[in-house]
């Protein structure tokens, strides 16, 4: 099975580079969000390959006065994994760790996109995640985040967004390993038990700095996988016993205030206090959407575009995972500074510290 991808020097085992062994739920993944300093504007985007189901998809969702816009779009691999685009999506990787630029040209829905990401900072590469449903492991991945500027121009319909003043800011990720994508496994694992997921992720930017932390919370309210990194220009470094205080809208799952606490090496303290302002559904961008979800086949070369009313709240599973555009106040030795960045929030079935006992309930 050999592709393009076999005349670059990047194996790792011996075999093509087309092929990564025998789990189904193979995932590479980009992923990005941007925003102004108010936060007013936000835009994100996707790309994926799904190796072992050959099957490629790529998503673009921009929000304007209060409408979050969806554009989605699906293929076939074609087993070319050098081959970063589909259907009116592209990305090209133009410095490695450095710079990525994303286009979308896509007349019939009045899409127009070309702007490029600038990693502020050196790229963090976040502690391997395995998770598991009684034996059978459902998540194992890798993950590297960045923040970054953006520049460049988005066009939708008759308004033109400039990114070029510097003044968009965002961050990326990219992770690879096994998710659960395309189509569900209808095989069980007895005992039958209340699925439990409690995510929290918190990238921020400030003027001169950056931040980033999350969670993985277990049904006691215990965290199993937990992470902070904090990036100055000539400095990155790890902190721990990080804490969390968190409180929820009256008769919901969505936060209303958090704040979370760490500790550097000397055991200075340092402080994040979040204040969403509003919050974009995940599902624009593939996330657990029941029709376009990640990895999901659609056909040679397909396409969708559609909105929400981000006035709407439906908490529906396929709307439950969110990214809240925060205010952020991160305080340490008695200086305090003000960013904005997002804090993201997957919180389905038990977690009794928070008073969660079902699947949804608030």
């Amino acid at each position: 099975m050999i592709s393009k991808g076999d005349d670059f020097p990047i194996h790792q085992l011996p075999s093509p580079v087309a092929e990564v062994g025998s789990e189904r739920n193979f995932y590479d993944r980009y992923f990005f969000n941007g925003y102004n300093e108010d936060g007013s504007i936000f835009f994100g985007a996707a790309f994926c390959v799904y190796p072992n189901l050959n099957v490629k998809d790529a998503s673009f969702i921009l929000v304007l006065d209060g409408i979050q816009h969806n554009f989605r779009y699906s293929g076939v691999l074609n087993h070319e994994r050098m081959e970063t685009g589909v259907g009116s999506f592209k990305i090209e990787i133009v410095q490695p760790l450095k710079k990525i630029r994303i286009k979308v040209e896509d007349k019939e829905k009045d899409i127009s996109v070309d702007i490029s990401f600038n990693g502020r900072f050196e790229p963090m590469e976040e502690p391997r995640m395995v998770l598991k449903n009684g034996p059978r492991i459902y998540m194992d991945s890798t993950r590297m985040t960045q923040h970054g500027t953006w520049i460049g121009n988005i066009s939708f319909k008759d308004l033109t967004i400039d990114l070029s003043d510097r003044s968009y800011m965002g961050t990326r990720d990219r992770s690879w390993g096994v998710r659960p994508v395309g189509a569900q496994d209808t095989q069980i694992v007895p005992p039958l038990k209340l699925p439990q997921f409690y995510w929290l992720w918190a990238p921020a930017n400030f003027i001169d700095q950056s931040s980033h932390l999350y969670f993985v919370d277990d049904e006691v309210g215990y965290a199993t996988h937990s992470h902070c990194v904090k990036q100055t220009n000539d400095q990155s470094f790890k902190l721990y016993d990080l804490t969390k205080e968190i409180e929820y809208k009256k008769g919901s799952r969505r936060i209303s205030k958090a704040k979370f606490s760490a500790s550097k090496d000397d055991g200075t303290k340092v402080i994040w206090s979040l204040t969403p302002k509003y919050h974009i559904y995940m599902c624009g961008l593939g996330y657990m959407h029941p029709e376009w979800g990640h990895g999901q086949f659609h056909g040679e070369n397909q396409s969708l575009y559609d909105y929400y009313d981000l006035a709407e709240d439906p908490h529906d599973p396929p709307f439950l995972h969110i990214q809240a555009i925060c205010d952020f106040e991160m305080n340490e030795e008695g200086l305090s500074k003000k960013g904005i960045g997002a804090l993201e929030q997957l919180l389905i079935g038990p977690h009794l510290t928070s008073g969660f006992e079902g699947l949804l309930d608030g």
